[in-house]
């Protein structure tokens, strides 16, 4: 499987072996240099195999695999056998029979005969498989509506029929229409023997619903049958914006549609319980929410505080239910400064409030998503009265079980760290968690004890560990990694201790340069806050006495760890940096990931404010610690790095020699509305946090040298940002500086050429400012 490693070996080996030194057009093609590295691996529906995705080089796409555990054997999954490529659904495990929907059909896996088969094919794809308490029936939906298919008869019901406007009937009876029934006997009865013939309908189909113009935004039914929860939404009327394509097949321009920029977005969900066979539905509302209307104190600025007229527009995710069929659902202000937990019991009109997390900021955290993401964690325990959830309460996101009739609540874990990804156990007994309790930047997985809270380390690496967990809960198949060497895949037995690596991905070319681990330390930031770090140093022989400064990008993510970063491109440029002779400083600033909610909140209403600190605290902390030059350093980084250093030569212009900004925001009130709405408000709302937070703001401070890179058919930062920024310094009358654009790049480059062109004109602008070549 793996022939062309020998031949690479030798042509390569000569080059990297013995010169010891990167190319900078080599390590820009990225994974095609380095190696593919697996991913998104899971267990097989059978237990037997771990899949995965890999790709080789020279590769145009990953393929699955599977690994076999008992033969310890790796295989390339064919197009085939459908069958290879169904994964274990924990949510099923209670279950003999696991349902599944492959390319749109319905499925099923039998754990005791190991036997598939297909149950429905159909050209209507089929997804969103959902169980009842009865094994033998399984619930799915196809288009706008839900069906139950039962195994004993093989019969397949529609449960619901939902319609939309382009499926409403014509227009209500005109004056002709009366005129016409109030005439003629055959028009009269006509319409009664229609009446008599859609009454017998409703006897053996559900009736139907007509829900106007709108959208579905999920169909579930309880496990016991008896009613569905239905939400849906109507679209926002914002003017969206468009990018244009110049490199094209047939010569032509054209545009592509794109988001909308940040503004109200005038949502309209509702929540609906339907009683299975009524004529209406009922709605429930989140008038009885708490603080439901109240204005964010941000307002008092403006003179606007106090309470709203009508309640804040929230969002519904899906209801998760007991065994009994109540349920309990995620709750979210559309502002995001808010997050209700409530309890729905069967015949209820409205919610119990059981959890109100609230944040002047917005809320976030591991575990605990945005209003636009995938809902926080939320479920109940086996005994159908306690639900385990997330909260930042004490600072930190740590887990918390409720009792959902006495309402009581209890923190099960708590610390400086974070726990992510958490999956209760076969027995209901204990929890699986990732979590950064030994360091910041690392992450191990552990158990946490339901009764008392205990918590136990399974694995812990050097780096981190992405663990999917087998059936059995004694296997795990395992990606690992470190701060030098990319993720591989691996089995271990937790019982009997074996453990074996899977993939070996790196390439000859990758290995054989001696790859730095980089330290991460702290610094202290200007208020006493000890701020992360990855340091990349030099030899003594070989120091300049310059230094370059990395922003990540993203806002929130973590890049000051020990695992394999996303940033393996700048990783590899940083190394290259070093042995020029740099030092590299990589700063997990304010807002960034891993260090708990005042961290990841410090940016609220002015970014460029505490992340800027925090470079500027590490620009201190390399002349103080580390001797270097005060007037030869340089910082660059990409998206909110690329930001970042345009607000760090707008507004602090002596700090830094140079600057290398990368498909950048210069303007945050033409980013998109799910992010920048959390961190600035509405720019309607806030408008003084918008113009500190914008370098365009500050563009007639620009003192030293800056280059621009953005490609043109970005779609998240658009190619527009850069160019009202440029067109500011023509006007500013400035001169140092340079826009590089890319007429086919996205926002993350894809062609192994730009990015050589891109990180060529970074290293040109860095060594003729603080090298002076």
């Amino acid at each position: 499987m793996r022939n062309w490693t020998s031949a690479l070996f030798l042509l390569l080996t000569p080059l990297f072996l013995t010169a010891q030194e990167l190319d900078l057009k080599e390590i820009m093609k990225g994974k095609d240099f380095i190696g593919y590295w697996p991913e998104n691996h899971a267990w097989h529906v059978n237990g037997q195999s771990i899949l995965f995705d890999w790709q080789q080089v020279g590769e145009l796409a990953d393929k699955r695999h599977a690994y076999d555990i008992a033969k310890k054997k790796t295989r390339v999954l064919g197009p085939q056998n459908r069958f290879d490529y169904i994964t274990y659904d924990y949510d099923q495990r209670q279950f003999d029979d696991q349902y599944f929907s492959s390319n749109g059909d319905l499925g099923r896996y039998n754990k005791k005969t190991f036997e598939f088969t297909m149950l429905v094919q159909t050209s209507k794809y089929i997804w969103d498989i959902q169980r009842l308490n009865k094994a033998s029936e399984v619930v799915y939906r196809q288009g706008n509506n839900l069906y139950k298919y039962d195994l004993n008869s093989g019969s397949i019901t529609q449960i619901t029929n939902f319609l939309l406007k382009n499926e409403i009937p014509e227009a209500p009876k005109t004056q002709l229409h009366e005129q016409q029934e109030e005439l003629f006997q055959y028009i009269r009865d006509e319409q009664a023997i229609d009446s008599v013939r859609e009454a017998r309908r409703h006897d053996f189909h559900p009736p139907k619903i007509y829900l106007g113009k709108v959208r579905i935004d999920f169909i579930k039914i309880d496990p016991t049958g008896r009613y569905v929860v239905l939400s849906t939404s109507k679209a926002s009327n914002n003017k969206g914006t468009s990018v244009t394509h110049h490199v094209t097949e047939d010569g032509y321009t054209y545009e592509q549609k794109a988001r909308a920029k940040v503004g109200h977005q005038d949502p309209q969900h509702q929540l609906y319980i339907w009683e299975i066979g009524s004529e209406e539905l009922m709605e429930i509302t989140a008038d009885e929410l708490s603080d439901i209307r109240q204005k964010p104190s941000f307002r008092i600025e403006y003179g606007d505080s106090g309470l709203y007229e009508n309640n804040r527009k929230v969002i519904y995710h899906a209801p998760k239910f007991n065994f009994n069929g109540d349920f309990v659902m995620d709750v979210r202000a559309y502002d995001n400064k808010d997050r209700w937990i409530v309890h729905w019991t069967s015949g209820d009109s409205t919610f119990k409030e059981l959890e109100r997390q609230h944040d002047e900021a917005w809320i976030g955290g591991p575990g605990i998503s945005n209003w636009n993401m995938v809902p926080g964690v939320l479920g109940w325990l086996p005994d159908n009265q306690r639900i385990y959830y997330q909260s930042e309460e004490t600072g930190y996101s740590h887990l918390y079980l409720r009792h959902v009739i006495t309402n009581q609540s209890v923190q099960l874990t708590e610390g400086k760290f974070e726990i992510h990804e958490v999956q209760l156990s076969n027995n209901g007994e204990y929890f699986y968690v990732h979590a950064n309790k030994e360091h910041p930047g690392k992450l191990g997985l552990y158990t946490v004890d339901v009764a008392k809270g205990n918590m136990k380390k399974l694995i812990e690496e050097d780096g981190a560990v992405k663990a999917m967990i087998h059936p059995n809960e004694q296997d795990m198949a395992l990606l690992i990694s470190s701060s030098n060497k990319p993720w591989e895949l691996h089995h271990r037995n937790l019982e009997t201790k074996f453990a074996r690596k899977i993939t070996r991905s790196i390439s000859p070319a990758f290995e054989a340069y001696e790859w730095r681990q980089p330290t991460v330390t702290t610094f202290k930031g200007m208020d006493g806050e000890d701020v992360y770090t990855r340091v990349y140093e030099p030899a003594p022989k070989k120091r300049n006495g310059a230094a370059v400064i990395f922003v990540h990008g993203a806002g929130y993510l973590q890049n000051a760890h020990y695992w394999w970063s996303n940033y393996y491109r700048e990783y590899m440029f940083h190394n290259l940096l070093t042995d020029l002779g740099y030092t590299v400083l990589d700063i997990d600033y304010r807002a960034s990931a891993g260090y708990g909610r005042d961290y990841r909140t410090a940016i609220y209403r002015h970014m460029g404010g505490w992340d800027l600190n925090d470079q500027l605290s590490g620009r201190q902390y390399l002349i103080d610690k580390h001797g270097i030059d005060s007037t030869r350093i340089g910082i660059y980084g990409g998206s909110y790095g690329g930001f970042m250093t345009l607000m760090a030569l707008l507004t602090k212009p002596d700090a830094f020699a140079c600057g290398a900004a990368l498909r950048s925001v210069t303007d945050w009130e033409h980013y998109n509305h799910e992010y920048t709405s959390n961190i600035l408000n509405n720019p309607q709302d806030d408008p003084e946090a918008y113009r500190k937070s914008s370098p365009i703001y500050f563009a007639e401070n620009l003192s030293k040298p800056l280059v621009m890179l953005h490609g043109m058919v970005d779609d998240n930062v658009q190619f527009q940002d850069v160019v009202r920024l440029s067109q500011r310094f023509i006007e500013l009358g400035k001169e140092d500086w340079e826009l590089a654009v890319f007429p086919v790049e996205a926002h993350g480059f894809q062609k192994s050429y730009s990015w050589y062109d891109e990180y060529r004109r970074i290293l040109e602008i860095m060594n003729e400012n603080l090298l002076g070549k």
